[in-house]
């Protein structure tokens, strides 16, 4: 528990739309992790072994963002550098891609500064995925929630609780006790492995960022579990590497709807349709995945298509 905490103001790149791009944290259901109820976000960042809370509360405009960002006073300074570096920009290469692909320009015009959310620790980015493999979104929340709550620190800050999971007691879990939970027997065995592989500082951030993307992925698909939509994810939402996760059936609809009139492309067609998105493509591939999920909440359809 926090018994005092600090509250500091950033100013960010604009143009950002904070509220927009930590939704999708909060669309499927409260997993007690990365929590976003319309006002404010809960996350905890990893400070060498530990596991520290913050409470972010979204400022500011759009073309002038701001996050008020809450911890404890000594660690605010590290949560507030690791909060400036959560979204993604795209830079000059956003830019170019604006002036060139008029969809992804009508997209940014119609959601502007709608931006990809990077998923800092390792062990967390790793369960989300496993836990949405080949299962609807709700249901990969509850299954989080509940390691959290079986396996995870509990944290607490201004009143407010949040959770962090910890490679340790999920390394040391048997597949019977996750089984408990409801994974299935694969998801359980991966959980236990990705665990293990952090716990033994084999999947540390600072050195996973140092490899290349192949590297990355080669490690990555090493492990139980761990297929290459999984790696594509890791570089996309962990790393920030322009990564489109082409085999992701999210990602394939998106691209279909706002380039191809609706049909649903194989991998190889998503890959070659986005090949010029460059090293835009994080941006570019929030912007058309905010569009599919605005379509699923009957927003109009965009001019893009």
């Amino acid at each position: 528990m926090i018994r005092s905490a600090s509250t500091l103001r950033l100013e960010l790149s604009p143009p950002l739309d904070i509220a927009a791009s930590v939704a999708p944290l909060g669309r499927w259901g409260d997993d007690g992790i990365d929590r976003w109820d319309g006002a404010r976000l809960l996350r905890t960042i990893r400070l060498e072994s530990r596991s520290v809370p913050y409470l972010a509360c979204p400022a500011g405009t759009i073309e002038r963002p701001a996050l008020e960002v809450t911890a404890a006073p000594a660690e605010l300074p590290a949560v507030a550098q690791a909060v400036t570096g959560m979204f993604v920009s795209g830079g000059d290469a956003l830019v170019d891609l604006l002036a060139n692909d008029r969809r992804i320009a009508a997209l940014d015009a119609m959601y502007p500064g709608v931006r990809p959310v990077l998923h800092l620790d390792p062990l967390t980015a790793l369960i989300r995925s496993i836990s949405a493999q080949q299962v609807n979104l709700q249901w990969a929340a509850e299954i989080r929630r509940r390691l959290a709550v079986a396996y995870g620190t509990r944290h607490t800050i201004e009143g407010h609780e949040v959770r962090s999971l910890e490679a340790g007691p999920l390394a040391d879990a048997s597949v019977a006790d996750l089984r408990k939970l409801q994974l299935t027997t694969a998801k359980a065995r991966s959980v236990v492995a990705v665990a293990g592989a952090v716990l033994e500082g084999h999947l540390e951030l600072g050195a996973l960022d140092a490899l290349d993307d192949d590297a990355v992925h080669d490690r990555l698909v090493s492990l139980p579990g761990i297929g290459p939509w999984t790696a594509d994810w890791f570089l996309a939402r962990t790393l920030g590497r322009p990564r489109v996760v082409a085999g992701d059936l999210g990602v394939r609809k998106a691209v279909g709807r706002v380039y191809l009139g609706g049909r649903l492309p194989p991998e190889a067609e998503v890959r070659a349709v986005t090949a010029h998105w460059g090293d835009a493509a994080g941006v570019a591939q929030q912007l058309v995945l905010h569009e599919l999920a605005m379509s699923s909440l009957g927003v109009p359809p965009t001019a893009a298509e």
